[in-house]
Parts: C-alpha cells; sequence; structure tokens
C-alpha cells in the first residue's frame, strides 16, 4: 500500500467519523486513531478473493464503529502461541504446591480462572448473543463443555468436567458488572480483540486496508495495523471485518520475529438470525455442586491472612511509569525490595528454574533477567526495578540504562 500523504480534508473527516460513530456500541476510542496514520489506499481484491466496493481505512474503521449487531450465533477457533515455558517443573521444584486458579470461589467453574485456559494452545468456542442481557460462551474440550450464560440479571457458569457450576444474581445488575470483571477480562472473539487493538491505535502506528477475504462463508476486507517504528515485539496485527455487518470476524496477531500467529481467533461458522430463547436457559443439573458468587467473595476475604499494617499489596509497588509511546511503551516500576530470587541467591532449586526461563543481562543499572514471551518481555533488575512491554529485550536495557 503507498503512504498516506496529507489531505487538508482528513481532519474534518475524521471529526465526523467520531460524531456519527459515538451513537453506536463500540467505544469511539475506536476512532482515536490519528488522521495522519491511516492508509486512505482503497482495498483490492486479489486472485481468488471477494470483489467488494473500494473502502478505505477511515471508512472501514467507521464501519466497525457503527456495527450495531445484535443477535449472532456461531463457532469460534482461537489458536494462541505466546511461547509460554511449561511450568510443571517450577511445580516440582516448589513440592507441587501451586494451588488453582488463585480465585476467591475455589469453585472450578469461576469465570476468572477458567477462561484463562485461553492463552494457550487451541481451543473451540460456541457463541451467542441476543441483545446485551442475552450471551453464551461455551469453551469444548473433547469429553467436555464449560459454559458461561447471561440471561437477565442472572450470571451462571457450568463446567460439566467436574460438574460443578457457579452463580451470580443481582437485580440490580451487578450480575451483569460481574460478568464483565470476569469472562470479558479475557478477550475470545475477533470482535473483542479487534477492540483492543484500536484503542491501541496512535500516531506511532500504520493502518490501511490490505485487500479483501473470505471468512466463515461472509465476504470480508482485511483492516492491516502496523507499528511505524522498530523495537515492538508485534509484526502485525490483521483484522478481518464483514462487508455487511462491519462486525470483526477474524482476527490475527504476528510477530516481528516471524513464524506462527501469537494470536489467531476467527469464526468458522457465523449466523445472525436471532438464537432460539433456549439456548440461554440453565438449570444445574441434578448433583451438581453449586457456588454462589457472592457468598464465595465474602468467604475468600474473610479467609485471607491481612499483610502486615493492613496494607495494600498494590502499594509495595513504587510509582508505575510509561517510557515511551505507542507499541514501544513500557511499563516501569520498583518493586521496593529485591530482584528475582535466583540459585545465587540463595534460593534453591526454585532460584535455579527461574534462572533457566531468563536471560542474564548487564548494563549501566547493574545486572538482572529479562523473562521473555513471543509478546511481552520483562527485564527485572537485582535492585528490584521492572521494565515490562511488547518491545524487544534490547528496547528493555536500554530503557533500564536511560533510567540511570
Amino acid at each position: 500500500m503507498a503512504p498516506y500523504e496529507s489531505d487538508d480534508n482528513t481532519n474534518e473527516d475524521l471529526r465526523t467519523g467520531r460524531r456519527k460513530a459515538a451513537r453506536y456500541v463500540v467505544p469511539v476510542a475506536v476512532l482515536g486513531v490519528a488522521a495522519a496514520t491511516i492508509g486512505l489506499v482503497p482495498a483490492f481484491a486479489g486472485s481468488g478473493d471477494p470483489d467488494l466496493p473500494d473502502i478505505t481505512a477511515q471508512q472501514l474503521i467507521e464501519k466497525i464503529a457503527a456495527s450495531d449487531v445484535q443477535q449472532l450465533s456461531g463457532t469460534v477457533k482461537i489458536s494462541t502461541d505466546l511461547g509460554l515455558p511449561n511450568l510443571g517443573g517450577l511445580e516440582n521444584s516448589l513440592g507441587g504446591g501451586m494451588g488453582g486458579g488463585g480465585d476467591d470461589s475455589g469453585s472450578s467453574a469461576d469465570p476468572s480462572s477458567k477462561l484463562l485456559e485461553l492463552a494457550s494452545g487451541t481451543h473451540t468456542l460456541r457463541v451467542a448473543s441476543d441483545g446485551e442481557d442475552k450471551q453464551k460462551l461455551s469453551l469444548l474440550d473433547k469429553a467436555a463443555e464449560y459454559s458461561v450464560i447471561h440471561n437477565g440479571d442472572e450470571v451462571w457458569a457450568y463446567d460439566s468436567a467436574s460438574n460443578e457450576a457457579y452463580h451470580v444474581k443481582d437485580s440490580s445488575g451487578a450480575a451483569e458488572k460481574g460478568t464483565k470483571g470476569k469472562a470479558d477480562d479475557v478477550p475470545a472473539t475477533p470482535g473483542e480483540l479487534a477492540e483492543e487493538a484500536l484503542k491501541a491505535a496512535d500516531d506511532t502506528t500504520s493502518v490501511t486496508v490490505d485487500g479483501t477475504a473470505q471468512v466463515a462463508g461472509r465476504d470480508a476486507y482485511k483492516l492491516l495495523i502496523k507499528p511505524k517504528a522498530s523495537g515492538s515485539t508485534v509484526g502485525a496485527i490483521s483484522i478481518a471485518v464483514d462487508s455487511k455487518t462491519g462486525l470483526p470476524l477474524k482476527f490475527t496477531l504476528t510477530p516481528a520475529s516471524g513464524g506462527a500467529a501469537v494470536i489467531d481467533a476467527g469464526f468458522t461458522k457465523v449466523d445472525f438470525s436471532k438464537p432460539a430463547a433456549s439456548t440461554f436457559d440453565f438449570s444445574p443439573p441434578k448433583g451438581t455442586k453449586v457456588t454462589e458468587g457472592d457468598e464465595a467473595k465474602a468467604e475468600g476475604k474473610a479467609d485471607r491472612a491481612q499483610p502486615k499494617g493492613g496494607e495494600d499489596l498494590g502499594k509495595e509497588f513504587q510509582g508505575l511509569n510509561v517510557i515511551g509511546e505507542g507499541w514501544s511503551s513500557i511499563a516501569q516500576f520498583d518493586t521496593g525490595g529485591e530482584g528475582m530470587p535466583s540459585e545465587s541467591s540463595g534460593a534453591g532449586d526454585a532460584g535455579r528454574f527461574l534462572d533457566s526461563l531468563g536471560d542474564h543481562v548487564t548494563g549501566k543499572f547493574g545486572s538482572g533477567t529479562v523473562f521473555s514471551t513471543r509478546l511481552v518481555n520483562a527485564l527485572i533488575t537485582d535492585d528490584g526495578k521492572v521494565y515490562a512491554g511488547a518491545v524487544t529485550k534490547d528496547a528493555l536495557v536500554k530503557a533500564a540504562n536511560a533510567a540511570k
């Protein structure tokens, strides 16, 4: 695609687009892309791709923002490859004492821990929606199914493998808010992933239309988002957008290092007709262990010991700073203590295992360890400072040196 050249009318066009998009469900932040970053070259169809009317990146972003799909059902396949190490060795080193998902309820059906499974591997989801008050997401396994169902003022989560259910009910709407704080913390659909990516688009970003495609039997445009500068671990994000409804159908994030996608989530089937009302009905099967969400939280808070002086854990982190901007930004904070445990510091097997996960680095800041995934890297210095972001190891070391 040819680079965008400035146009006197572009800023006014963007302002108009923002006003129009403000009426719709997708946040206006989607349109917060600076005018100079948006490619105005229309889409083109490659061989075998659907031949759709020309559209610019600005128009396509507005189309996403204006999308108001309330009813749908379908199947989503999501693959995540962050390059995370197998933590089984750590569990063995510590005597197998790494408990469940860390939620207050202790229930295997609690969405706050269960949906974290989407952070690795390949999974198949069934999704359904009928307006703001009825949604269902099911995580399918070979011999089991895990579902989160929101119907009015009730939220149920059910794990068929353990025959456990998690329930929240609140006529004031807290049930819906509770869902937002749990299931929706883990973006699972192409639309949710696209929304997060577009929020991050600013003048450090190139946004263009990269042709057309067919996804789940639907004609779609492809929106391509790329960091302008080097230093980020993000190579590119491709979003396939349904040409009729504006709904993102597929989301793919590829790393700057190349290889397989870090995240690849897309509909394999999608239907925009109204789902059957029974889709959102749920009653726990006989013998199901049911955990009431509010009760579990209260019990969990009562059981946990308070730190000395009643200090909040977050206060131990001194002054969170953001270094740089856009895709190359780095979060920096001070833990107020020592760096990571290591074999040399006398941490034994646990320290030896942590040493094996990271790369030892030195610089003006002293020394430290970089822990890497294919997307997010973190440098923890020996004096307890942390530098983290979707940036390269060299970028972290450079930031730590500059901070001295």
